[in-house]
């Protein structure tokens, strides 16, 4: 776990590095500009470290299941050759993602207008300001992120299916309480993000409403990658006897 936990704090420093230092100077700045390549590279590595995201986080709730479900075996089913092979694969599929996405994206003509109404270069705000035909890049959309969703999210659930039936055959209650908080921190992680990528993605484009979705993508982007460290530091004692000392204090 705590391999997957450095590499999902890897992700969320570089996809925050990414999309910040821009944004606060586009804040700082009267003239908000930014080049065609740039924007590329930017919607790019987005969409690579918010895919990777999605894999490492099912890669996680496997793990989580195999520690659970089979402990005494854990040490040997979660081995380098297991847990290497997941975090390699979760980049290589962001980056496919990312790659099919950024090319039909920017083989359109943005001859309607060159001002995009977002914080930074996405998906959806960048196929309203085509004058092209995007149906198609709207298709790739729903496929290709439902695809992802439904697989990683199914992963999620079914592992937590195995870890559900492990806590109802365990005797002791303080047994079931030790399950809860190693898990809880993960779920609360993969229930926030899988939301708010649902939501932002996975709609018509009619019902695009881009002001929404500035706040919207704002959260995922900017508000998770912070809340993570939170979440996942709670499972630590020492964090929360630090908690409880502050709020007793408050």
């Amino acid at each position: 776990m705590y391999y997957f936990l450095s590499v999902l704090s890897s992700i969320d420093a570089c996809y925050s590095s990414v999309i910040i230092p821009k944004m606060l100077a586009d804040f700082m700045s009267k003239n908000k500009t930014i080049l065609l390549p740039e924007c590329a590279a930017q919607m790019f590595l987005c969409t690579t470290f918010g895919t990777t995201e999605c894999f490492l986080l099912a890669a996680m709730a496997y793990d989580r299941c195999v520690a659970i479900y089979d402990p005494l075996r854990y040490s040997a089913s979660m081995g380098p050759r297991v847990y290497a092979p997941l975090i390699i694969a979760s980049y290589v599929g962001g980056v496919l993602h990312a790659s099919v996405h950024t090319v039909a994206t920017f083989s359109l003509s943005f001859c309607a207008s060159n001002e995009i109404r977002h914080v930074f270069c996405d998906i959806p705000p960048l196929l309203t300001i085509s004058c092209s035909d995007t149906h198609i890049n709207q298709l790739l959309l729903f496929a290709f992120v439902g695809s992802i969703e439904i697989v990683t999210v199914l992963i999620v659930l079914i592992s937590y299916g195995f870890i559900l039936l492990a806590i109802l055959r365990m005797p002791s209650a303080v047994g079931r309480r030790k399950v809860f908080s190693t898990c809880g921190s993960h779920l609360t992680g993969v229930s926030i993000y899988h939301g708010t990528i649902l939501f932002m993605y996975l709609r018509p484009s009619s019902s695009y409403a881009l002001d929404h979705d500035m706040v919207v993508s704002l959260f995922y982007s900017v508000v998770i990658p912070m809340l993570n460290p939170i979440i996942y530091s709670l499972r630590n004692k020492d964090v929360k006897e630090a908690m409880k000392r502050m709020f007793w204090k408050i």
